[in-house]
């Protein structure tokens, strides 16, 4: 399922990146990698703050939909 139907506060593990190759290239360069975890701390209208590889991370909801957990 993608990122934006996760629960605030679950800790999750990433299964897959999807999307064009710089938008996963972006996501690689922020920590977004396939095995690493992946927390939704807050969602604030639509986007969301996630915690990822001991950093907090802003990100939209168009590319949250990228990030299978």
């Amino acid at each position: 399922m993608p990122l934006t139907m996760a629960k605030a506060g679950e800790p999750n593990s990433i299964k897959k990146i999807g999307g064009k190759a710089e938008t996963r290239q972006y996501l690689e360069n922020l920590g977004f990698v396939a095995g690493s975890a992946v927390t939704v701390i807050s969602e604030i209208s639509g986007n969301l703050i996630v915690n990822v590889k001991e950093s907090r991370v802003a990100i939209s909801r168009d590319i949250a939909r990228n990030i299978m957990i």
